[in-house]
């Protein structure tokens, strides 16, 4: 049994626990504001741009002759996964729900005879990863120095995704993220990004629409710009669903101290009566003896 002096150092270091979990709470919840409404404003944007490329990619008639990023190589044997993670723990199974839904696609993209390579963005995927496929990553970007990650960050991933498509090194590019829904729940998601799927749509009407420069041209202009929306779209995503998932996670670990407190305390409060009346009943016997 723990004395009255380890039971009270056990209160104090989950005291101190507590403060830090509360304090990370605040902050993630201050946070979380920010983030969410970056990733909600984006929104629009990438709907509105996925529109306009499913309008231009019905008028195109995909060839030999189309952009490499909407024609492909011809092949699907090499695929890259894209996983993108944060920098910093204490966000709950943010992250290791990213990692698992690109292990559950490597698999099965290895049972259907495929080469599987990954990309990683951020630090918390790496360990995971590298203990399970340590001869398939291909490329990492290091977000540890970027406070939060943007579309500079976006541009210079999609730069390095489009040169390593060039230089032939994979066929399809599968991005990982999580999509934020509510600081309650984060959704991991996939999502094709190389070569870019054509967006399907609903024709609203019957409108002919003329195009300047043709749609071929508009098209390939395009198409960088929307593999950077993706990826800069990802990166608003995960850190909503960080802040929120790092949230719930400290409100969990402040309940759960407290509980702790609580049952400890108790615990001191019997030990410190047993040995109150320990020495109560020694005193009271040596009385007795004189």
């Amino acid at each position: 049994m723990a004395s009255l002096k380890e039971l009270k150092g056990r209160i104090n270091s989950v005291k101190s626990t507590q403060k830090i979990t509360k304090a990370k709470q605040m902050v993630s919840a201050a946070k979380l504001r920010k983030a969410q409404a970056n990733a909600e404003a984006a929104r629009p944007y990438a709907a509105r741009l996925a529109q306009v490329m499913g309008s231009l990619a019905g008028k195109v008639t995909v060839s030999e002759n189309s952009p490499k990023l909407l024609a492909g190589t011809g092949k699907d044997q090499v695929h890259l996964l894209v996983v993108a993670n944060s920098d910093k723990g204490l966000c709950g199974a943010f992250n290791s729900n990213i990692v698992k839904a690109a292990r559950l696609k490597a698999k099965e993209l290895e049972a259907a005879g495929k080469t599987v390579l990954f990309y990683l963005i951020g630090r918390k995927g790496r360990p995971v990863i590298r203990r399970v496929y340590p001869k398939a990553i291909a490329a990492m970007f290091d977000t540890t120095d970027v406070r939060e990650p943007g579309y500079a960050e976006a541009e210079r991933v999609a730069a390095e995704l489009v040169a390593m498509y060039d230089e032939g090194k994979f066929d399809v590019a599968h991005l990982f993220y999580s999509k934020f829904r509510s600081a309650l729940l984060q959704e991991p998601t996939s999502q094709q990004i190389i070569p870019v799927p054509a967006p399907k749509i609903e024709v609203a009407s019957d409108a002919v629409v003329e195009y300047e420069p043709d749609e071929e041209e508009i098209l390939a202009a395009l198409l960088p710009r929307f593999l950077k929306t993706q990826l800069f779209g990802a990166l608003l995503e995960n850190q909503a669903s960080e802040q929120g998932a790092s949230m719930t996670a400290m409100d969990n670990a402040t309940r759960n101290a407290g509980d702790l407190i609580n049952k400890l305390t108790i615990q001191y409060n019997r030990s410190r009566q047993a040995a109150i009346t320990t020495e109560l009943i020694e005193i009271i016997a040596g009385a007795e003896a004189l």
